[in-house]
Order: C-alpha cells, then structure tokens, then sequence
C-alpha cells in the first residue's frame, strides 16, 4: 500500500464542502414561515375612540411578511410589513389610512390621515402573536393557511 498518498479532502475542500451543507438550513430556517397567514388585528377601546377588530390574508415569502387591509393609501386602510427571523421573533411596521372618526382617538382626525406604528411579534410553526407597541392597545394574531 502506497502510504504517501495525499487525503482525498483538503482542509479548503473540507470547509466547502460544510458549508453546502450548512448555509442551505440557514436560508431555510427564516422561509419556514413561507406562505399564506390569515391575519387579525384587534384593537381597545382608547380615550373616546371604540374598539374595533378584522381579518384579512397576510403573505410570507423569503420570510418577509406583507399583508394589507383594505385598498393601499385610502382611507380605512392598514398595511403590514417586515421580516420574521429564523427563530420566530418579528419587527414588523405598520402603515395606514385613518376611516371613520368614531374608531380614531381624540375624534377630530380627518378621514385618510396617516398613521403608522411598530408590532413586536413572534411566530411559532402555525401561529404568530404580535402587539403594537405605541398608541392604543391592539393585538395580533397570525394562523398559517
């Protein structure tokens, strides 16, 4: 037997060979919330403003989320964004439309004025929970479809 042979694998070859295994899984882990995820947004009561809650589709696709209520830029709309990492944590942004004076505190907002706010949000295999951070109370809830 011929012991002067050099290893099949050199130590540039070994480490490139781990990192086709390695980095696919990484790119994964943050697109395994891909996909479809129906949204509800519920928010209190606030000063004299009523509460209010409702649904619409949300979509995931390389782990950045983007959903919208509504028709984008009109009155009565709200549009959330960002990216959820591989281990579920999400900062998302939220941007909308003001509708009717009666759901909007202090009441003397003019119909379509801006607004926008930041959620904390974390998603776990099917289900997702967020809650905005500044303004009145509202929550969150994601279910994948």
């Amino acid at each position: 037997m011929n012991r002067s042979r050099k290893p099949i694998f050199s130590a540039t070859r070994l480490l490139a060979a781990l990192a086709v295994l390695i980095l696919p899984g990484v790119t994964l882990a943050g697109e395994s919330f891909d996909g479809k995820w129906l949204t509800t947004v519920s928010c209190e009561n606030a000063r004299d403003a009523l509460g209010y809650s409702f649904r619409f589709v949300s979509v995931v696709k390389d782990g950045n989320l983007r959903g919208l209520h509504g028709t984008e830029g009109e009155p009565s709309s709200l549009l959330i964004e960002g990216k959820i990492d591989g281990d579920g944590s999400a900062k998302l942004y939220a941007t909308g439309r003001t509708g009717s004076k009666e759901y909007v505190p202090g009441r003397d907002t003019p119909r379509g004025t801006e607004y926008s706010y930041s959620i904390d949000a974390h998603f776990k295999g099917s289900k997702g929970t967020g809650t905005r951070v500044e303004g009145r109370p509202c929550s969150f809830t994601f279910e994948k479809q």
